[in-house]
């Protein structure tokens, strides 16, 4: 089923009340909500597993059999008794029996530990370090009395998810790194381009709350699906088709949940967020690290025990963040491009280093990486010129990412071995959502279609390219230029440099794209001059 009104409304209401009930911080929220979703499902989950183990005729073991030694004597039944039946962790026992002060000294001291412990035994502790926040009773009896109206239990994975973005899409403010939340149709063009299949292995270094996994799940179960498997869900505003995957063997449904999904972030409550979507989806069993890949490495023992392929991915997509600082002393040497502490860089550099030969890689970058002019972003543009080919740069609206950042953005497309001959690059004015300061409302103009099918028709715009006229008007939104025409360029990579500009367009320029342009050239100048101290503190 669809996700409804009455459910966006749900969650919203959810979100007020904790916001008026003195708990402001979306992040913490969404992680709350995760953790009472889990243990809402963790009890329907079990029922699943017992009937199944009894159909087979395998042994089971219940996740509620046995007793627990009670943390906090407060919570026993009666005084003296130290023990309670594992029973009553599940969500209908505590969340229907219990208010106030015992409801909130029995969640934080007993439920959080009894699902910790849980997790323990699994292959990844989506419980390690939780705990509870919303303390106090009236909330906390408001929301868990709100999540159990949800009944999570009677929707479908697709359904479960979208509740679950609904939460996500409170979240508002980047992190201290610069990371923050991809909007979700963004994410869904880039995976179209790089079109990902089954049997391959999909990797996000920065995966936040896994919107690009899930992307490409999806993706792969659309292309698996009968027509009649197929449906059309309104999300943000937009009707987006989606596939049950139905024509999926049972080999490759186990081989989608267990060895082709990875990620990793800085943040715990980021990986816990990504576990829960995750989770949500049908993919319980995709581990996301947490782990900092710019000051960690990993040998191919540690690679074996974490059931990392050894050779590489196939895919990598990311949204790494964007003008963060890494200590340099930190930084290990497999990431390392010149003198540089940018993130955005040094994540380019490790994802280049991530993916097998002939692997793809779709990645959004700030502006200033295909144009800035220090060593550090020459070299690396010169790497992706000579070991890579690069496909396209997709030049993403201005604003296309508030209320978190302003920043400038393109999408770098390309694939690891050989060299480039030629970019096409690809300019996007619109992408279907209103550019305010919000980026929310749906409108009808939206060039990411046009440009998806440009993209994939590549090679015919080659040919039309080299066959214009170059005196006449180009009036397309896809342009190439050739390697050699980058490498004059100082292997700059902006699509701008290289747009074929009429006359009437440069009248008639888009003053926002002026503006685009002005702040990435300031950041850039930011990033020279820091990058001028630290020289010269070196040599002091």
């Amino acid at each position: 089923m669809p996700l409804t009104a009455d459910m966006r409304r749900a969650i919203d209401q959810i979100r007020d009340y904790l916001f008026g009930g003195g708990y402001p911080d979306p992040v913490a929220n969404a992680e709350q909500l995760s953790f009472l979703f889990f243990f809402y499902l963790v009890e329907g989950i079990d029922k699943e597993n017992a009937i199944r183990a009894k159909v087979l005729k395998q042994p089971y073991e219940s996740l509620f059999a046995g007793v627990w030694k009670l943390k906090n004597p407060l919570n026993a039944p009666q005084k003296d008794i130290k023990t309670i039946s594992k029973d009553h962790f599940r969500w209908s026992v505590w969340a229907k029996g219990l208010s106030g002060e015992a409801l909130v000294r029995f969640v934080r001291d007993e439920v959080f530990a009894f699902f910790a412990e849980l997790g323990e035994k699994s292959a990844h502790n989506f419980m390690q370090g939780a705990r509870l926040s919303i303390d106090e009773p009236t909330v906390l009896a408001q929301v868990v009395n709100l999540v159990d109206g949800l009944h999570l239990d009677q929707a479908d994975s697709d359904t479960k998810g979208d509740l679950f973005e609904h939460v996500l899409r409170q979240i508002k403010q980047a992190g201290e790194l610069g990371q923050f939340r991809t909007p979700r149709h963004i994410i869904r063009a880039i995976v179209e381009m790089i079109d990902p299949k089954v049997g391959e292995t999909i990797y996000d270094p920065a995966a936040g709350t896994a919107g690009f996994l899930v992307a490409a799940y999806n993706h792969i179960r659309l292309a698996h699906s009968s027509p009649g498997a197929i449906h059309e869900d309104e999300v943000d505003g937009k009707q987006q088709r989606r596939g049950f995957g139905d024509k999926l063997s049972a080999a490759q449904v186990s081989a989608l949940q267990t060895a082709t999904f990875y990620g990793n972030d800085v943040d715990p409550k980021m990986v816990r967020l990504a576990t829960m979507n995750l989770t949500l989806r049908g993919l319980a069993n995709v581990r996301i690290l947490l782990r900092n890949v710019l000051t960690t490495t990993l040998d191919n023992e540690r690679k074996a025990e974490l059931g990392l392929p050894q050779e590489g991915f196939h895919i990598v997509l990311a949204n790494p963040p964007f003008s963060g600082r890494v200590d340099k002393d930190r930084i290990v040497d497999e990431v390392k491009v010149g003198t540089s502490t940018s993130t955005e860089l040094l994540f380019l550099k490790y994802m280049m280093d991530s993916l097998r030969p002939g692997g793809r890689c779709g990645v959004i970058v700030p502006e200033g990486v295909l144009f800035g002019s220090t060593g550090a972003h020459k070299e690396l543009r010169r790497q992706l010129i000579e070991n890579c080919r690069v496909k396209a740069v997709l030049s993403l609206p201005g604003g296309v990412f508030q209320p978190y950042s302003g920043v400038k953005t393109s999408v770098l497309f390309f694939q690891k071995g050989g060299s480039t001959d030629n970019v096409l690059f690809l300019h996007a004015d619109n992408d279907g959502y209103k550019l305010d300061a919000n980026h929310d409302t749906p409108i009808e103009t939206d060039d990411l279609p046009l440009l998806l099918s440009a993209y994939r028709s590549r090679e015919a715009g080659w040919q039309q390219w080299q066959a214009r006229d170059p005196q006449a008007e180009w009036p397309h939104k896809a342009w190439f230029a050739t390697a050699d025409e980058i490498r004059a360029n100082d292997f700059n990579l902006s699509a701008g440099r290289y747009r074929p500009m009429s006359q009437s367009a440069v009248e008639h320029r888009d003053p926002r794209e002026l503006l685009d342009e002005l702040a990435a050239i300031e950041v850039e100048i930011v990033e020279e001059v820091e990058a001028l101290r630290a020289v010269l503190a070196e040599n002091v």
